[in-house]
């Protein structure tokens, strides 16, 4: 899987604090905002829950070689927008399945996957050779098969994907996925993203059993 980033707005810590300014002020034209006034005032609007004002901040980005396991869940995130490959249109080739590490790791379970996997891109191969449409023969793909799939949210619904999906218990891929999408948002709003991540990096961890390593998982998350 690749995570790549299309495009972003511009400045984004600038125009969340800039967002949040006006609010307070009767003349934005005159707003003037430094890095340090900057970094104080999403802090201070961050922690206060004043959340709205990130909305004006916007990344896209395209993820590759995703499953249709992984894009599943992605797409119940509905303050979002998604592009996703069609493979009504689009042809399944061998090499387009997702492995599991866990069968990764299992050269005799991965023999067994590997054959299933094979079986069924036969069988849709066949089926589109006998004159069935590809989006009837897709039906017998398992939901390993992966597509790419362009992803745009606002930094506010961001910050609640990254406290969901970075969770140790989130499903291996789309947390990947997410841990990617945080490292390249991170790296442009630094302020905004400071501390995201799973829940436990800013508090309490919400699970009934939190893990054991909370730590380490804060200092993954503080140092990414």
């Amino acid at each position: 899987m690749k995570v790549s980033l299309i495009e972003h707005t511009p400045n984004p810590d600038y125009v969340a604090a800039f967002s949040a300014r006006v609010c307070y002020s009767t003349n934005p034209n005159d707003l003037k905002l430094d890095e340090k006034s900057i970094k104080k005032l999403l802090r201070r609007v961050i922690k206060s829950g004043h959340h709205s004002v990130l909305e004006h901040v916007n990344f896209t980005f395209l993820i590759e070689g995703i499953s249709r396991v992984a894009t599943h869940q992605l797409v119940r995130h509905r303050i979002a927008s998604y592009s996703q490959q069609s493979h009504r249109y689009t042809k399944i080739e061998k090499d387009s399945f997702v492995i599991p590490p866990s069968i990764e790791n299992m050269p005799h379970i991965k023999e067994i996957y590997d054959q299933f996997i094979r079986n069924s891109l036969e069988f849709y191969n066949r089926l589109i050779e006998l004159g069935v449409k590809k989006e009837d023969a897709r039906f017998v793909i398992p939901q390993a098969a992966s597509s790419n799939i362009v992803v745009s949210m606002n930094a506010r619904e961001l910050l609640h994907f990254f406290s969901l999906r970075c969770c140790v218990r989130a499903q291996w891929e789309i947390r990947e996925a997410a841990i990617e999408m945080l490292k390249i948002t991170k790296s442009k709003a630094p302020i905004i993203f400071e501390n995201a991540g799973p829940a436990c990096v800013r508090g309490r961890c919400p699970e009934e059993k939190p893990c054991p390593n909370i730590s380490e998982i804060r200092h993954f998350f503080k140092n990414l």
